[in-house]
């Protein structure tokens, strides 16, 4: 007779793969989703890029990350 840690062992490798096999599948899914969904973009005209930020916007984002600094540098107790 054989040993029934083998059935536990062979068990637990078939349903191992079998995980292995379903992640793969899903995430090739999940893929080919994403790419039919913006094939359909593409065709209808429309982009799934964002517009590129304008002057304006890159000196407000420039700002606000000095402020940002500011304040850390004011909660670490540095004197500016």
């Amino acid at each position: 007779m054989i040993d029934p840690n083998l059935y536990i062992t062979i068990a637990t490798a078939g349903l191992a793969g079998l995980g292995m096999v379903t992640v793969a599948g899903l995430s090739g899914w999940r893929g080919w989703l994403a790419l039919k969904s913006q094939e359909l973009a593409q065709h209808r005209g429309e982009t799934l890029d964002a517009p590129a930020p304008n002057a304006s916007a890159r000196i407000e984002i420039a700002d606000l990350k000095e402020r940002i600094r500011k304040l850390e540098a004011i909660a670490a107790g540095v004197d500016l």
